[in-house]
């Protein structure tokens, strides 16, 4: 988007840096001399300690889904409410509440006498509340702490109608909101919960486009973005650092090699932490791992066929975390824009630029190379690529030409700088072989644009929330993208089977440390004793969804293993957190039990202390060895069923050790 012209001045790179510690140099990343190899498989014993089922109030039992549909809405989606400010910004707050951020903007959805830019969404009645905001939230980034409040950070200076810039910044003014850039907004969810923003706490930088991720300490790094808004970014504008919050004594922002080289296209950098403890960026064209305790940047090969970061906007997502692969992380990115640099504002009519079909991957433990993913089946940009518990990834919104973001220019279509909108949904299998890894068969088409500022995210009934759409400086209800308010599900082809309802669910996990018991009866491996072949256990965090990405999204996966009953339930036995809070931080996250394919009701659960800094490492207990199952799990011939789900524990252990034996190549 175009943010108006501000009177205040720029702070010059020059001067700034003088403020910054300096990064270190480093060469091309080499896995064989920067990665510490490591293996996480749980070992096995004969010996079994009993455990028993405890009926405490820390365990939970989940249930069916509370939302009911219709079978003709499975693989489609459902319109099912309005969520009182569009949603430019959004997360997963607790088992019934997501949290809308907007923009400032002149939603019908009023508090205290202006329009509201913050709601929340209960997902039992459909219903939004408008939560007070006072700062502007335009572009800002998120994520979860460690202890499970949930950060809002940076964002635009204060502005009246069509998004010019107010001449009071401290809230006096048709909207009545102040200057964001250094805002750290949190909030506790749960019933009643407000944002708190205190001045106290503000960033030492203007952020507008930043990312977010959380670290090994429950602490968030936050990286990029510019200072006074702008399409693409540019030398005099760009915050071209990190630093991280809440901030600890005497820290300082770090200036980032990587962000002062890849102007223009490098607001809201793609971020991932990897099980190293290390940071993977993908920025523009160019492609780094940052050690942010040594800041050190260790470059990459240059990212293949199509710009992934805003405003190419493509959808990325680091695939699950498994067993069978010992927790390694690999990251795909689909999708976004071929153009180069100069491109961006050459004045050339970005709005039939074709987006990418291309689809590349990254394993940095073990390689420093792109590896292509199978394409799409169009090009698309703007698309949000959603973590399901079925092992599968869920790609949905966006548009098949064009850019992400909105402006004057004389060939825009009413704002948009994007057109096209693609209203199908695609699934991508990441256990299927090369060149059938995408499926739509059966796939229904959503009836509704989503186009720049939509956004999407997991429930814990399995459903993804879609909601948003925005490409206007302002309110603009009747164009042909309009500002939507419309919220939909979309119900995945397990939603409406009968779900497990494992028994013992802790509500919280350490890191390493004694396993648990879950309890397991007849009904929930669906009558076949050969379903306990084909179980996982797997933990999700659903992210900060905002601009095609879910800042912190991931699935790592439980070691487990099991003993049948005469009954013909099982009690499975499941190991704690890797002991790697690099693996997936601390914080809550969702715990689903996956019996052949069809995931329980998620229940929260949280990782680690629940508070911010170092987590305690636990020795791992050994997993008693499961029982001889022969029979075989059921076959289900639905078409986005992850067949890793039918992978046996057994056989998940003995490849693990296989993969931890070889030396990987690069």
């Amino acid at each position: 988007m175009v943010s108006s012209s501000s009177s205040r001045p720029l702070p010059s790179l020059v001067a700034l840096s003088a403020l910054f510690l300096q990064p270190a140099l480093a060469e091309l990343w080499n896995p064989r001399v920067h990665v510490q190899r490591r293996d996480y498989v749980v070992p096995r014993t004969t010996e079994r300690i009993p455990r028993p089922l405890k009926a405490r109030a820390d365990t939970v039992k989940p249930g069916q889904p509370t939302h009911t549909v219709s079978d003709d809405l499975i693989l489609g989606f459902e319109i099912v409410g309005n969520s009182g400010v569009s949603g430019q910004q959004l997360f997963l707050g607790s088992d019934t509440k997501v949290y809308v951020i907007d923009k400032v903007e002149n939603n019908p959805l009023t508090i205290n006498g202006h329009p509201a830019w913050a709601s929340e969404y209960d997902l039992t009645t459909n219903q939004a509340r408008a939560q007070e905001v006072v700062t502007n939230t335009f572009c800002a980034g998120g994520g979860v702490l460690g202890n499970g409040d949930w950060l809002n950070i940076g964002g635009n200076q204060a502005v009246g109608p069509n998004g010019v810039t107010s001449s009071s910044q401290t809230g006096s003014n048709e909207y009545q909101n102040s200057d964001g850039a250094f805002a750290a907004r949190t909030i506790t969810p749960g019933e009643g919960a407000e944002w708190y923003d205190d001045p106290q706490t503000d960033l030492t930088t203007r952020r507008w486009y930043p990312s977010l991720e959380t670290i090994e300490t429950g602490r968030i790094f936050v990286l990029g973005g510019n200072q006074y808004g702008g399409f693409v970014n540019d030398a005099a504008n760009s915050n071209p650092t990190y630093e991280f919050w809440p901030k600890a004594d005497g820290e300082v922002p770090i200036e980032s090699t990587i962000l002062k080289n890849t102007l223009p296209a490098n607001l809201y950098p793609i971020t991932h932490l990897i099980p190293t403890g290390q940071i993977l960026l993908n920025i523009n064209l160019n492609a780094a791992v940052l050690d942010y305790k040594t800041n050190t940047e260790y470059p990459l090969p240059a990212v293949p066929h199509a710009v992934r970061t805003y405003p190419a906007s493509a959808a990325s997502v680091m695939l699950p975390l498994t067993v069978a692969n010992n927790w390694t992380a690999t990251v795909m990115y689909c999708g976004g824009s071929d153009l180069q640099s100069n491109q961006w504002t050459s004045g050339m009519v970005l709005i039939n630029v074709p987006a990418s079909d291309s689809c590349i991957s990254i394993t940095p433990e073990t390689s420093n190379q792109w590896v292509d993913e199978d394409s799409l089946p169009e090009g698309r940009v703007m698309g949000n690529a959603i973590l399901l518990p079925d092992g599968t990834v869920f790609v949905a919104n966006g548009a098949n030409t064009g850019v992400a973001g909105y402006g004057n220019d004389t060939w825009v279509l009413q704002d948009s700088y994007a057109n096209n909108p693609i209203y199908e949904p695609i699934i991508y299998d990441p256990s299927k072989p090369s060149g059938k890894r995408w499926n739509r068969d059966g796939l229904k088409a959503s009836t509704i644009a989503r186009m720049y500022h939509s956004t999407a995210t997991l429930l814990p009934d399995g459903s993804v929330f879609i909601t948003g759409s925005n490409p206007h400086p302002d309110y603009s209800p009747n164009t042909i993208f309009p500002t939507e308010y419309r919220v939909e599900r979309f119900y995945p082809w397990y939603y409406n089977k009968r779900r497990p309802e494992p028994s013992g669910i802790p509500t919280s996990l350490t890191y390493g440390g004694k396993y648990f018991d879950l309890e397991l009866t007849s009904d929930d491996l669906f009558g076949n004793i050969g379903n306990v072949n084909a179980i996982k256990i797997v933990l999700i965090k659903t992210g900060f969804s905002t601009h095609a990405i879910n800042f912190g999204q991931r699935s790592a996966e439980l070691d487990h293993t099991f003993t049948t009953k005469t009954d013909g339930g099982a009690t499975l036995h499941v190991s704690q957190v890797p002991p790697n809070p690099a693996i997936i931080q601390p914080g809550p996250a969702w715990l689903f039990v996956v019996v052949n394919g069809v995931p329980s009701v998620g229940v929260r659960v949280m990782l680690g202390s629940g508070t911010l800094g170092a987590q305690e490492i636990h020795e791992v207990e050994a997993l008693p060895a499961s029982s001889v199952v022969t029979a075989s799990a059921d076959t289900n011939t639905n078409a986005h069923h992850s067949s890793a789900g039918r992978t046996t524990p057994a056989l998940v252990f003995a490849l693990s050790l296989l993969m931890a034996a070889v030396t990987p190549l690069l």
